[in-house]
C-alpha cells in the first residue's frame, strides 16, 4: 500500500525481516514502514454505522453487504424496510456518502488578491469569503452565487486571517493580526458595507485585558452556540474569550508557549474548548473547572506546528492538521496532564520557505497519542485548514483538507485512503475549503483570489458563469 494512502499506528508486517524494527527518529530517511490501520477503536465502529445500511434494510433485501448499490437500498426503501417510509440517517449518509463533489472547478468568484478563507454557514444558505486586501465577500448559495454583502474590513493588518458567523446567521466577526474583532451585521439592506460608512462595525479589543502587554494578532474566531461569545486564538501564545453582552474579555489564558494558530468550542455546551499551536501541541480546556489557567489535558503527536484544529462535535474528538505535513485524529480520552514534552526540532526548518525535509517525512512523535494519521496533502506556507464532511450527507464518513499543492484532498476517515483529489490546476495553495451541509458541492479559495466549487459528477446543475 502506498504511503498516501494508510494512517495510523506503525507496524511492520509478520513476515519483516527481524532487523528491520520500528524507526526511532534518529533513523535514516530511506528507512519506509508502512502505517497500518486497525478498527479498534469506538469512532471508526460508529462511523461505520453512520455511514452504512442499516440492519433493517440489509433485512429487508436479504443483503448483509455493507457497499449495497443505490439501487438495492431503493428497493428496499419501496418495500417500506424501515417502517417509516423512508430511509433512517446511516441509509441517507450511505447514499449520499457515496456522492462525492469531484465534477469542477466550477468559478464562483476572483479576487484580486489571495483568498484566506471560504465557508459556508451552518444551514449551507450562505457562503462568506475573506481576501488579503480586506474585502470578505458573502454569496447568496441558492440565489445562483449572487453577493448577499461586500464588506470593506476596517482596522485590518496584513489579512482577513478568520472570519466566523454567527448560529443566527445576523452577525460576521472578522480578524486580522490586530488585536482588535470586528463585528458586522450582515443583515442590512445595503449590499456594500464600508466600516462605518455603510454599515457599522463594531470593534471588539482584545487587548483590554489587565494581563496584555503588548500588542499582538489574531489567527482564529469562532462565536459560541449561542452567540454570546467569541473565542480567539492569537500570536501572543494565548487564547482568549469575548463576552459580547458584557462588551468585554471575559477569560484570558496563556495556553501555549508559541503562536496559537487555531481554536474551536469542543461542542454546543461551550466548556470545553481546543487550541492547536505553533509548540506542536494541542490541547484541552475545561471552563468549568479552570484552576489558575490549569489545562484539563495535552495532546502530543505532531513534530511541528498545529495550523488548525476541527471539532465532531461530540465533545471527544477532533481533527488537527500540522506543519509536519500530517493530519490527525484525536480522542480527548487519551490526553495527558500537563507533562513537560518540548517540541522536536530536527532544524531550524521553516515551512513558509521551504519544503519540509524528505528524510522527516515518515518519523512519528516517540509520545504519539493520536487515534491515526493521515497523509498525502502539503501543509506549507499558510495555516491549511481540515474538517470533518457533514453529519447530514456523509455520516462525517471522510475528512478533507486543502493543501499547498494547489489541490483539496478528501481521506476516508475509517480506511484512511485517499477517496478523492481534487486538483484547481493552478500553483498556489488551497487554504481553506468547505463542504456544503446538504447537497454534494464543495468550495475551496486559493492563493491566486479564485473562489470555485465542485458538485457530484452526475449533478445536472450547469455552469453559469464563464471564466475570465
Amino acid at each position: 500500500m502506498q504511503m498516501g494512502y494508510n494512517i495510523s499506528r506503525l507496524t511492520m508486517d509478520d513476515d519483516e525481516p527481524s532487523n528491520h524494527a520500528q524507526p526511532s527518529l534518529n533513523q535514516p530517511s530511506s528507512y519506509m514502514v508502512r502505517e497500518m490501520f486497525e478498527l479498534d477503536n469506538e469512532i471508526f465502529h460508529i462511523t461505520m454505522l453512520k455511514s452504512k445500511p442499516s440492519e433493517g434494510l440489509r433485512q429487508a433485501t436479504r443483503s448483509m453487504e455493507s457497499n449495497m448499490s443505490t439501487f438495492r437500498m431503493l428497493s428496499g426503501r419501496e418495500i417500506n424496510s424501515g417502517k417509516n417510509g423512508g430511509f433512517s440517517k446511516a441509509d441517507r449518509s450511505c447514499v449520499l456518502g457515496g456522492c462525492l463533489p469531484v465534477n469542477g472547478p466550477h468559478k464562483i468568484d476572483k479576487g484580486s488578491t489571495r483568498a484566506y478563507v471560504s465557508r459556508f454557514s451552518d444551514d449551507g444558505s450562505l457562503l462568506v469569503t475573506a481576501f488579503q486586501g480586506g474585502h470578505i465577500r458573502i454569496y447568496d448559495v441558492e440565489q445562483d452565487w449572487k453577493v448577499h454583502k461586500d464588506i470593506l474590513a476596517r482596522s485590518m493588518r496584513w489579512t482577513i486571517t478568520d472570519t466566523s458567523l454567527s448560529p443566527d446567521q445576523r452577525y460576521l466577526v472578522y480578524s486580522s493580526m490586530s488585536p482588535i474583532v470586528n463585528l458586522v451585521n450582515i443583515d442590512s439592506a445595503a449590499t456594500e458595507s464600508h466600516a462605518n460608512i455603510t454599515d457599522i462595525h463594531e470593534s471588539l479589543d482584545f487587548s483590554m485585558h489587565e494581563d496584555v502587554i503588548y500588542a499582538f494578532g489574531i489567527f482564529s474566531v469562532k462565536f459560541s452556540s449561542d452567540g454570546r461569545e467569541v473565542l480567539a486564538g492569537s500570536n501572543d501564545d494565548s487564547l482568549y474569550v469575548y463576552d459580547l453582552h458584557a462588551n468585554k474579555v471575559s477569560l484570558r489564558l496563556e495556553a501555549h508557549t508559541a503562536d496559537v494558530n487555531t481554536v474551536a468550542f469542543a461542542d454546543e455546551t461551550s466548556h470545553l474548548i481546543f487550541s492547536g499551536s505553533d509548540d506542536s501541541l494541542c490541547k484541552v480546556w475545561d471552563r468549568r473547572c479552570l484552576n489558575q489557567g490549569q489545562v484539563a489535558g495535552v495532546l502530543t503527536g505532531h513534530l511541528e506546528g498545529v495550523t488548525c484544529i476541527d471539532s465532531r462535535g461530540d465533545g471527544r474528538y477532533f481533527i488537527s492538521n500540522g506543519k509536519d505535513q500530517t493530519l490527525k485524529l484525536w480522542d480527548i480520552r487519551k490526553m495527558s496532564s500537563n507533562m513537560d514534552r518540548s517540541r522536536i526540532r530536527y532544524s531550524n526548518w521553516d515551512y513558509r520557505y521551504t519544503p519540509y525535509p524528505q528524510q522527516y517525512e515518515f518519523h512519528r512523535h516517540p509520545y504519539d497519542q493520536s487515534l491515526a494519521t493521515y497523509r498525502g496533502h502539503a501543509v506549507l506556507r499558510t495555516l491549511i485548514r481540515c474538517y470533518f464532511s457533514p453529519e447530514y450527507s456523509t455520516g462525517k464518513r471522510y475528512i478533507y483538507t486543502g493543501s499547498h499543492d494547489s489541490c483539496v484532498y478528501i481521506y476516508d476517515l475509517v480506511t484512511g485512503a485517499e477517496v478523492a483529489k481534487l486538483d484547481c490546476e493552478i500553483s498556489t495553495a488551497v487554504r481553506d475549503c468547505s463542504w456544503h451541509p446538504y447537497y454534494p458541492t464543495l468550495v475551496n479559495c486559493t492563493w491566486d483570489g479564485q473562489v470555485v466549487r465542485w458538485e457530484y459528477i452526475g449533478n445536472s446543475y450547469e455552469d453559469k458563469m464563464e471564466w475570465k
